[in-house]
């Protein structure tokens, strides 16, 4: 362990941190148990150097080593998890979510702005509509889903910039021209509501409101749908009112939410 430590004591250090933190965001929804080869091809660190970084993070509590050898999130990483703003947010919401769902019976998901993409923070399953493979810490792009776009409109106008020069397209129905999402993103202002329809994943319908804090737009509400869901055109009554109850709490709570990475 010498070499990582050694470059610890002067300007290496953040070195360390950041390689620690590569190891730590190999997981994700669909890869929560990694071997130490899986860990490092998904980290792009060499073998010796995940195996002397996952001994120190399962000395940390912040990995555990299974019985069979393999790597999964440790418990004082969730802990420490609970103690993120975003989890304020979250609680704040959650009462919001709820009587959305129980409205229409889609599914709602909330997100906020995480660098160049939407993260979501939390997500409730309705009875009549699609399940989603996006849950709690999962992320969107900006340019293709609703909550993306809603959070897109009232983003930094660099950010806004950057994310329209690299538009991907996920099906045939996802916006790629500049000018047309620069178009959409000016009516999502006027309007207050955004929508997108198969441009993420075929067959899927969405609508998001935004969500306003002290600082603005802090994150976006959204509604997904069967494309051709009979309920979904009588649904935008609801999201509104959930999204002016939730930014009314949250000017009340004082919660300052600003992106993923620097919510305080």
């Amino acid at each position: 362990m010498g070499g990582d430590r050694e470059a610890g004591q002067t300007g290496g250090r953040r070195s360390v941190t950041v390689r620690a933190t590569s190891l730590l965001s190999a997981f994700d929804a669909d890869h929560r148990v990694l071997n130490l080869s899986q860990l490092s091809r998904r980290s792009g660190l060499p073998l010796a150097t995940v195996h002397r970084l996952a001994a120190d993070l399962v000395e940390s509590r912040l990995l555990v080593r299974r019985a069979d050898g393999r790597y999964e999130i440790g418990a004082l990483l969730w802990r420490l998890g609970l103690l993120a703003p975003p989890t304020e947010l979250r609680e704040l919401a959650l009462p919001h979510l709820q009587d959305l769902v129980a409205a229409t019976g889609h599914t709602v998901h909330l997100a906020v702005l995480d660098g160049a993409g939407a993260l979501v923070i939390e997500r409730l399953s309705g009875t009549r509509s699609l399940p989603t493979r996006h849950s709690p810490g999962g992320h969107l792009p900006l340019h293709c889903t609703a909550v993306g776009k809603a959070l897109l409109a009232y983003a930094d106008p660099a950010l806004v910039d950057r994310v329209v020069s690299s538009l991907r397209r996920h099906t045939a129905y996802t916006v790629t021209d500049p000018a047309a999402l620069y178009r959409q993103l000016e009516e999502i202002r006027r309007s207050g509501v955004a929508r997108s329809a198969q441009e993420h994943r075929l067959g899927v319908s969405s609508l998001a409101a935004p969500v306003s804090g002290h600082d603005g737009v802090v994150a976006a509400l959204g509604l997904l749908a069967p494309l051709r869901s009979p309920r979904l055109s009588g649904v935008l009554p609801h999201l509104r009112a959930a999204s002016a109850s939730l930014s009314a709490d949250l000017l009340r709570s004082g919660l300052a939410v600003t992106d993923a990475g620097g919510l305080g």
